[in-house]
């Protein structure tokens, strides 16, 4: 039976639907990643299930003591007292499970626990609270009021996997992670038995955690029993159908309209069921939502710059107090940040800076931009730079004024590229509507001020990017626009990222804090290093061995020996015999659905639309599987010989 389960959910904004006849049901076990592109609704439905709005129609229902957890993007502000005492304030509460006797625990008295010993989920909440401030560097005594954003949501993570849920809502949990924190993230929420539903923009941390997808498109929740790779194979085959659907569509109904405007009598008694059947068309043509644009990435180079980028020599750099760089958490007031580090940084090199939080990313990327200036050493920085640098706090825009008023001042153009572009047409390349030009920037949402941060910072002419955390906040699809920017740009990229995925994608050097103080250079991907680290820890790497990056980099090749072959099993000859007749039949069922799903008929009635699933999702599941067969076929006779 689901813990939560939402029918036909309907959710409207204004004048327009949010969702439309959503309907998702929640299992023991689930581990659901919740996908969908910015303002797609996301946020909305974790809110509709954790009881915080109500739809417009439709029900959402919850199985009694069924405890629900959550980590929401806004962090709780003003609280005067430490982290610890904010846990257990009222303020602490509200983020709480309602149900169940935890919060209730948690604000009554002494007293009311003594007299209720049975009722022990105060000392276990506390006890698992601290484990896990220790497994997410949260420090218990500091000031909760002088925490950063990153700090505070990190505050609320605890606390919600201190309640031991048996229902677990997370929206975008690994921002503000470092990387070992994520992979520890990963492994005990695969580990639990708890039931999961959650947004992140970080592919590999979804791909790692998740075994069911639901992705929001357009108003409609597509639900997927797999997980996260298998998921983008399947969308792959279900967006092509659709798109052969709708082409159908398109072109049986401009047929019919041609057939109305030839003059024929439509009106006549053996025509009104035509007549009706292109009324039923048109009405669903009307109310088809079309796939929101794409953010149009676009950057000017400056004028290339000189082979050198920067040269760094025996560079150390410290901090008088924590509070002075609000990139880096807890530093140290007399161990250096920094210590004696050498390196030089080339036109065209791809940089990734990878380290725990706190460890000095943030400081490293302003001592290369010239920011800051160290305490010791030599920083030799290039000619003919032009750096952009995205802050992960995005300090760069202004909360109190509005986007236009971000963007060009009191302008109603930019120039880009050496044009005019009137500021509506150029927000509009970042998914800005004309009506969003007056909105203030502290209304928008994280992944909105992200991309209006990049269309700040891509009216400056540029050679060297330095992004720290430049992935927070946006959907997966912008990231990959983003990614193949900075794959066609020229110049020189360094990039902070707690993101797998996208470093493994955009750079090939990397610059890793592996000690307080210590910087270690690495050729390769973020995944080879990984490589390299757990080969060190396994005792499997000899010496002098090369790290999985240098022996890419040296061309060697890594591939197994190729195994004999082997004669076939009696199975096998019975499998390969019947591989001709069962891809038949796929070929054929195939035929049949998309034959269906080209019929408007189809797509007409209450009905229409739970229909047109069910044939997508079985038209995508044989597509899959006729592939595998295919390649089953090939690797049989070539074991046969």
């Amino acid at each position: 039976m689901a813990l939560i389960s939402l029918k036909n959910i309907h959710v409207r904004y204004s004048d327009e639907a949010l969702f439309e006849d959503v309907t998702l049901h929640i299992q023991p076990g689930d581990k659901i990643g919740l996908l969908g592109r910015n303002g797609s609704g996301k946020t909305t439905l974790l809110k509709l299930i954790a009881g915080d709005i109500q739809p417009d129609r439709g029900s959402v229902s919850v199985q009694k003591e069924v405890r629900i957890a959550r980590l929401m993007q806004d962090a709780v502000g003003d609280f005067q007292g430490s982290t610890r005492e904010f846990c257990f304030s009222p303020r602490g509460k509200a983020l709480l499970p309602s149900n169940g006797a935890l919060g209730k625990e948690l604000s009554g008295s002494k007293a009311h626990q003594k007299e209720h010993p049975k009722e022990h989920q105060y000392e276990e909440f506390s006890l698992e609270l601290d484990k896990n401030f220790t497994r997410l560097s949260v420090d218990p005594d500091a000031e909760y009021s002088l925490l950063s954003g990153g700090e505070k949501r990190r505050v609320h993570l605890a606390m919600a996997l201190a309640c031991l849920p048996d229902v677990l809502l997370l929206d975008e949990p690994t921002n503000h992670l470092d990387i070992s924190t994520i992979q520890w993230l990963e492994r005990h929420l695969s580990m639990s038995n708890i039931s999961l539903v959650m947004v992140t923009h970080d592919r590999r941390f979804a791909a790692n955690v998740t075994n069911r997808i639901s992705e929001l498109d357009r108003g409609e929740l597509y639900s997927f029993d797999c997980g996260y790779d298998e998921f983008l194979r399947r969308r792959a085959s279900l967006a092509a159908a659709q798109d052969r659907a709708r082409e159908a569509f398109d072109k049986k109904l401009a047929d019919e309209e041609a057939w109305l405007r030839k003059g024929i009598k439509a009106r006549r008694t053996r025509n009104e069921g035509r007549v009706k059947a292109l009324q039923a068309m048109r009405e669903e043509h009307r109310k088809r939502r079309n796939k929101t644009g794409q953010v149009r990435f676009g950057l000017e180079e400056a004028r290339r710059s000189g082979d050198l980028v920067a040269e760094m020599e025996e560079v150390q750099f410290s901090y008088p107090s924590r509070q002075n760089d609000p990139g880096d958490q807890n530093n140290s007031e007399t161990a250096p940040i920094i210590s004696s580090f050498t390196a030089s940084m080339l036109r065209g090199d791809r940089i990734g800076i990878v380290g725990e939080n706190g460890a000095g990313k943030t400081t490293l990327a302003r001592l290369i931009t010239g920011d800051l200036q160290p305490d010791s050493g030599k920083i030799r920085l290039g000619e003919g730079l032009a750096i952009l640098y995205f802050d992960q706090l995005r300090n760069q825009l202004e909360p109190s004024k509005t986007i236009r008023e971000n963007i060009a001042g009191d302008d109603d153009a930019v120039v880009i590229n050496g044009k005019s572009r009137h500021i509506n047409a150029y927000l509009n390349d970042f998914l800005f509507d004309p009506g969003d030009a007056n909105k203030p920037v502290h209304i928008l949402s994280g992944g909105e001020k992200n991309r209006l941060l990049f269309a700040k910072l891509f009216l400056q002419p540029a050679n060297v990017l330095v992004l720290d955390e430049p992935t927070n906040d946006l959907d997966m699809e912008t990231l990959e626009l983003l990614e193949d920017l900075l794959a066609d740009f020229n110049g020189t990229v360094i990039i902070i990222s707690h993101d797998r995925e996208f470093l493994d994608n955009c750079v090939s050097d990397l610059l890793i804090f592996t000690a307080p103080g210590t910087i270690e250079s690495f050729v390769g991907s973020y995944s080879e290093w990984e490589q390299r680290q757990k080969s060190a820890e396994n005792g499997t790497r000899e010496n002098g061995t090369q790290s999985a990056g240098k022996a890419k980099t040296s061309g060697e090749s890594g591939r197994k020996p190729k195994t004999p072959s082997k004669k076939l099993s009696y199975r096998e000859k019975q499998e390969l015999e019947s591989l001709p007749e069962t891809i038949s039949a796929m070929e054929t069922r195939i035929a049949e659905i998309e034959q269906s799903l080209a019929d408007p008929l189809l797509y007409q009635g209450d009905e229409a639309g739970e229909k047109t699933r069910i044939l997508s999702t079985e038209l995508q599941e044989l597509n899959i599987t006729l592939e595998n067969a295919y390649e089953r076929w090939d690797v049989l006779e070539q074991k046969q010989g």
